[in-house]
């Protein structure tokens, strides 16, 4: 994708603890990065999802994560995972994800990554709430399919 089709970007350097000798990210990381950016895009939207789960007694659980690796993240480099949802399902959300070094187009790796809304007492998928699904919507740039 253009890193302009991303509303959303949130920033990182890349610290001594996440690098191996050779001064490269290692690749869990990548996730990690992704994981963290995709919470604080949540909280931007805005949507307050411990008071929706406290609330419903419903949670969204991680069911997917793919990153591709295209150029090194290198230690004490400023970068920024940008996030947008892709796809809205009945019961689940897929973000897009890329890593860029901060400010550039300079793509360093790309992700995919699937939350389920989940009934925690039945075990089940459930439908997404309503006002989660009309914020995303109103967020993007460009409407997510589904």
């Amino acid at each position: 994708m253009a890193r302009e089709d991303f509303r959303f970007c949130h920033p990182f350097r890349v610290r001594y603890s996440e690098v191996d000798r050779q001064n490269v990210a290692y690749n869990s990381h990548y996730l990690t990065w992704f994981d963290v950016a995709i919470w604080e895009y949540v909280k931007a939207l805005p949507f307050d999802l411990s008071a929706y789960v406290e609330s419903s007694g419903n949670d969204l659980h991680t069911v997917k994560a793919l990153v591709e690796f295209r150029k090194s993240a290198e230690f004490d480099q400023d970068i920024e995972a940008c996030v947008r949802v892709g796809r809205i399902g009945r019961s689940s959300l897929t973000f897009t994800c890329e890593l860029h070094a901060a400010g550039s187009d300079d793509l360093l790796a790309t992700g995919e990554v699937v939350w389920v809304n989940t009934d925690q007492a039945a075990h089940k998928s459930t439908a997404l709430p309503e006002d989660l699904t009309q914020r995303v919507r109103a967020f993007e740039k460009t409407a997510p399919k589904g």
